[in-house]
């Protein structure tokens, strides 16, 4: 045949075949090919001469145990405290475990993935951080995030932050349902307050409702992160600045000191007013409390009078005359109770004595006026 050694080929002189050598026959050199048993007992011998002596196939019957020990063992891991592992089989979730020594199948069939819990992160919308050189990291703009639209057709420029963690609770579902978690929430939280901001008033924006803006906030960005079964859980939204964009800020802060000085004057009109209306209400009050009094006093003091007259008038039925003497005694007390007088007793002035008038005599000399 044409591949024996013996018979030769009809390509080549010194029967050699086209490809240098036939499968079964010589070489190019003459060599016998190797054979296969005698491979086998070379590899024994030459491990027998690297095993110690009397290592035989019981020895590498150990050392095969041995090994598959050493790799069931590779199994065991340690999670921190601050950790969650999630067990792999083939790439396929099996399972978490909890802070401590715990156990798996070792690679390649299993694996671990270990997320760190109770770590919190930080994300800025609106701004970076960039490193330059040596210095410290610097703060830098990003428009594109900051710029947003207001429910009155203004442009706020928005800076916040947000602060998140992974759910202890389903870590797996932020391990296995997103893909890049930290650009996911990044996106979330600013189309979240892209839709508060849309909803507002760029002025109570600036003033009154920053405190609401951030709740808000908060409630949106989870709410679509339960959808999105992201396991993330919004710690705090913090507004960082809230400002009208460079171009239109001082027109903004000459309007928003205008707001302020309205403000004050309205608030000193009204501290005004709750002065002054008190203390009118107090003084009518005290004039109609005095009119009362008066009417009372003047109704009393006229029923008085009537009684008294009523009551004379009973006497003087009784006893006319006696009531007239009397009245007149009274009369001419209450007349001349208070005035100088001189009293006659007898009639034409008969026994009058000298009259000296001392009284007189001791009041002091009235300062004369200056004659014109």
């Amino acid at each position: 045949m044409p591949w024996n050694d013996q018979g030769g080929g009809p390509w080549k002189p010194n029967n050699q075949s086209p490809w240098g050598q036939g499968p079964w026959g010589q070489g190019p050199s003459g060599s016998t090919p190797p054979n296969l048993e005698e491979l086998l007992r070379r590899s024994q011998d030459r491990l027998r001469n690297i095993l110690p002596s009397g290592f035989g196939g019981r020895g590498v019957l150990w050392l095969a145990l041995i090994a598959l020990l050493a790799w069931a063992c590779s199994g065991f891991y340690t999670v921190g405290p601050n950790e969650v592992g999630l067990n792999l089989i083939f790439g396929r979730y099996t399972g978490k475990t909890s802070a401590g020594l715990n156990y798996n199948m070792p690679y390649p069939i299993g694996s671990v993935m270990k997320l760190k819990v109770t770590d919190r992160n930080s994300t800025d919308v609106g701004s970076k951080y960039v490193l330059s050189g040596r210095a410290n990291p610097t703060q830098i703009d990003v428009p594109d995030e900051s710029l947003m639209l207001t429910g009155d057709e203004n442009i706020a420029d928005v800076k916040f932050r947000v602060i998140w963690q992974i759910d202890p609770v389903r870590p797996e579902d932020y391990a296995f349902n997103v893909r890049n978690q930290e650009e996911t929430v990044k996106a979330v939280a600013e189309s979240a307050m892209r839709e508060i901001v849309g909803r507002s008033q760029i002025q109570k924006i600036l003033t009154a409702e920053r405190k609401v803006i951030e709740p808000a906030a908060q409630e949106l960005m989870q709410r679509v992160l339960n959808e999105y079964k992201a396991g993330v859980l919004v710690l705090q939204v913090q507004l960082l600045s809230v400002d009208p964009p460079a171009s239109v800020i001082s027109a903004f802060r000459d309007v928003t000191a205008a707001q302020q000085d309205l403000q004050r004057l309205r608030n000193e009109a009204d501290a005004y007013a709750n002065r002054v209306v008190p203390e009118a209400r107090g003084a009518a009050a005290r004039i109609i409390q005095e009119a009362e009094g008066y009417r009372e006093q003047s109704v009393a003091e006229a029923r008085g009078q009537t009684s008294r007259f009523l009551q004379i008038y009973e006497q003087y039925k009784r006893a006319p005359d006696v009531t007239r003497e009397r009245l007149y005694l009274e009369t001419m007390e209450r007349v001349l109770g208070g005035a100088d007088k001189v009293i006659i007793d007898q009639p034409n002035g008969q026994g009058v004595v000298p009259y000296l008038p001392l009284d007189e005599l001791n009041k002091s000399p009235q300062p004369t006026g200056a004659r014109r």
